[in-house]
Formats: structure tokens, C-alpha cells, sequence
């Protein structure tokens, strides 16, 4: 009979490792904190929508729609349907749905993974992680402000370092028109110069080209007309407010004209957060106002902000910082031998988790259970403060051999203590560690 066939993971849809899981946590504890402190809430929207509500949210005539969406009929009922490509349009469509701001703004935020049909390569993957906020019934610059400086907060307790601020407006629907007629007529001029996918874009989605990647097109589309200069006397007075506000809280920023995005609903503010160390996916953080889109979903006119944030790309950020100390896996770790031993472990194991401990209990594996000292290699390793030993001694004695696993070896203290004991001797020992700064433990009543 032939061996068979390894399974792997889906291209571009990847695991994440215990290894990683340390990073990951103090992210997002980080993140969910920090929002938590602005007052925003969670909501939580199925990864399966409507595909309707991704084309009328997105735009038709982009990337992400034309190209990139998971989309499949549903064979049950026959109904088209798409796995989320980004957050936003799920979100809103979850407010209006269930009339959210009837009585007043929301701030909200998610997290989740989202799938695009890209090629995978660093920092870009098909099924990838979002963090994201919105702030929906908001019509003032101060929520935009608060979002981005909500961002530069995570960064700094991140630790994360030489992340920089694009700022730019893209003005309403009416100067976007004004601008596009305009800009088509000067890339019309500059044909020639254009390559596949800028003609592709050209009377189709030519704010687009402004963002193209192609050496050749940098000259040509430095010299287009800038949006910004079609701006009325409203979007100017957002625009500054944003601008305002940041400087008086110290927000360094750089004004870039050519940045826009590429979904259709947004509007005057947009901003992305960018960083050098990743080579050409550098952007960590995207958003900006979205005004129009509750009104495209056919509720009322209600003003929106937002933004999403790679976790992946920040996650590489964060491992630039060095690797982080290794997290203990638990408080105590149970040691035994013999088949009464293995029962009072347990039940010693379950008290000292009443108590709040985080306690890992010795399992055997298809080579058995492993002698003393091979049970205690495993304790140390997984970074206990304290390994808890019985043996057939132990339990005609009815007592356990505590052992203390942190500190220099002549400190590392064993004491026999009856089982009823044990629980109190060790918080007691933890409480202790804990008055003089120890980090290895930790306890919860």
C-alpha cells in the first residue's frame, strides 16, 4: 500500500505556531486595550457576505473586485456569495442592518481574517489578519484625528520605530469629478508613456495610476494634476482641521497628494501608516473617511471613518525588535510516578487551578511516562516556578516534594508538604515572589 500523499496548507494561507502566538497576544492585547481606552467596542461580522455588498461597497471596476475576491455560488440555495476581502464594508453594512447610531455615533472595533486572491509574498498573503476601527455617526476632523493618533499610541507602546504618516484629501464626489476629467485629458497626453494596467485604469479608475509602482511613470504621474488643488472651501476646512489637530499633539506628518485609495467610498481625509523595513509592502495601516457608504447600502446619509492594519506586517515589525523573552507555560508543572501518584497529581492539579494557577500535568507519550529526571527536563523547560514530584514515597507519606525551578541553583529550594498544604505553600511562595519582583509567575484570585 503506497504512503499517502502529505497535506499541506492552501497557498498563501498560513499557520501561525505557537512560537509566534507570544507576538500575536501581546498585539492584540495591546490593540484591544488601547481602543478599549477611546471608548471603542467590539463587533464581530461573519467572514461570509453577500457578494453584492463587496461590489457596491468596493467598486466594481477594481482590483479587489475584478480580480482578487473568493467568490462561489452557494450550492444549497444557489445564493453568490464572497469570503470578507476587507473589513469596513461588513461592519457597515452590520450598523445600518441592525440601525445602530439610532441613538447616536458608534466607535467600533474588529479583528478577524480576511481573503484576497494575491500573489503571496512577504507581508502579503491570501488569507491575512485585520485590526481595524470605525467610527460611524462621526462628521467633525477630530474622530479622524483621534483614530490616527488612537495608531501612533500603538506604535509607541508596540516599541516600534520609524513608522511615518501620509496624510492627504481626496475632497467629495463632485471635486473627484472635476479631477478626474482633468486627469484622464493629461495621461491621454502622456500615452505613450503609459503602461498596461495605467491604460487599463485610465477612463475606468484613473486615481489609481497616481499609485502605481513603475519607475518609467514616476516622472509623467509626479507631473498630474494634484487633487488637492481642486479642493472647495469645506474639504479645505476638514482637511486643516485634521491637520491642526495633529500638529498640536506633536503627529508628525507628511502631506502626500499622490496617495489615495482604492476603494471607491472613501472621502476628504484618507492616511496611511508606512515603514521602510519591509521592502515594497511597507504600508502597516490604511484608512480615511468613507461619508458616502451607509447611503450606498440605502440608509441614510450617516458620516464614517476608519482604518484596518495588517497584523502579519506588524508582527514583522515587532520580531525586528528582537526576540521576546519566552513566555512560561505555566506556574507549576506536575511530576509523578506510579499509578496512585498519577491520581493524586491530577487531583492536586485541580486545586491548585481552583486557586488560579496555571498548572501543566505530566502526560505520557507513545515512548511512556519518562523517568524522574526526564519529567523534570520537561518541567524546566517549561518555565514553572515550581515542579510538584509524588512517587509511591511520597504517597504512602501522603506528601509532596515541591521544588522551586527559578533562581540559582543553590536557591532552588524542595520542601515535602502534606497534600492538603500544598495549595497554600505554594500561592504563599508566589505571593512572596511576587513582592520582590518576580516575573516568571504570576497568580489570579
Amino acid at each position: 500500500m503506497s504512503k499517502p500523499e502529505k497535506i499541506v496548507a492552501v497557498k498563501g494561507m498560513n499557520d501561525i505556531l505557537p512560537a509566534d502566538a507570544p507576538l500575536w497576544e501581546l498585539f492584540e492585547n495591546t490593540a484591544e486595550t488601547i481602543l478599549k481606552s477611546y471608548g471603542y467596542q467590539k463587533i464581530v461580522t461573519p467572514i461570509l457576505e453577500d457578494t453584492s455588498l463587496f461590489a457596491r461597497a468596493i467598486g466594481a471596476v477594481t482590483d479587489i473586485v475584478e480580480k482578487e475576491m473568493y467568490s462561489f455560488t452557494d450550492s444549497m440555495n444557489g445564493d453568490q456569495l464572497t469570503l470578507r476581502p476587507e473589513g469596513t464594508a461588513g461592519v457597515v453594512r452590520a450598523v445600518l442592518e441592525h440601525n445602530m447610531v439610532y441613538d447616536g455615533p458608534k466607535r467600533l472595533w474588529y479583528k478577524g481574517p480576511m481573503f484576497r486572491h494575491e500573489r503571496p509574498q512577504r507581508g502579503r498573503y491570501r488569507q491575512f489578519f485585520q485590526f481595524g476601527a470605525e467610527a460611524v455617526g462621526f462628521a467633525g476632523p477630530d474622530i479622524d484625528a483621534e483614530l490616527i493618533m488612537l495608531c501612533r499610541r500603538l506604535w509607541d507602546d508596540l516599541g516600534l520605530q520609524n513608522v511615518r504618516l501620509e496624510l492627504n484629501s481626496i475632497g467629495n464626489a463632485e471635486e473627484r469629478l472635476r479631477h478626474r476629467a482633468d486627469l484622464i485629458t493629461y495621461f491621454e497626453s502622456h500615452a505613450e508613456i503609459l503602461d498596461a494596467e495605467a491604460k487599463r485604469r485610465l477612463h475606468s479608475n484613473p486615481l489609481r495610476i497616481l499609485d502605481t509602482k513603475n519607475p518609467a511613470m514616476q516622472e509623467v504621474v509626479n507631473g498630474a494634476p494634484q487633487l488637492l488643488t481642486y479642493l472647495g472651501e469645506e474639504s479645505l476646512a476638514h482637511f486643516n482641521g485634521v491637520k491642526r489637530l495633529l500638529d498640536r499633539n506633536n503627529v508628525q506628518f507628511t502631506v502626500n497628494p499622490r496617495l489615495v485609495r482604492g476603494l471607491d467610498y472613501y472621502n476628504r481625509t484618507v492616511f496611511e501608516w508606512v515603514t521602510d523595513e519591509l521592502g515594497s509592502q511597507g504600508t502597516i495601516c490604511a484608512g480615511g473617511r468613507y461619508d458616502p457608504l451607509i447611503e450606498q447600502f440605502g440608509g441614510k446619509a450617516t458620516p464614517g471613518v476608519g482604518f484596518a492594519m495588517g497584523i502579519e506586517r506588524i508582527i514583522e515589525l515587532m520580531k525586528g525588535l528582537g526576540e521576546p523573552a519566552a513566555p512560561s507555560q505555566c506556574d507549576v508543572y506536575m511530576v509523578h510516578q506510579g499509578d496512585e501518584a498519577q491520581v493524586q497529581a491530577f487531583i492536586l492539579a485541580e486545586r491548585l487551578r481552583d486557586a488560579g494557577l496555571d498548572v501543566v500535568l505530566h502526560c505520557a507519550t507513545p515512548s511512556g511516562a519518562g523517568s524522574f529526571k526526564s519529567q523534570m527536563k520537561k518541567a524546566d523547560g517549561s518555565g514553572a516556578a515550581f515542579a510538584v514530584i509524588m512517587g509511591d514515597d511520597e504517597v504512602a507519606n501522603k506528601v509532596a516534594a515541591v521544588k522551586s525551578l527559578r533562581g540559582e541553583a543553590g536557591e532552588q529550594q524542595q520542601a515535602s508538604v502534606a497534600f492538603d498544604a500544598v495549595v497554600d505553600h505554594i500561592v504563599d511562595q508566589i505571593v512572596g515572589d511576587h513582592d520582590h519582583d518576580h516575573e516568571h509567575v504570576h497568580y489570579h484570585p
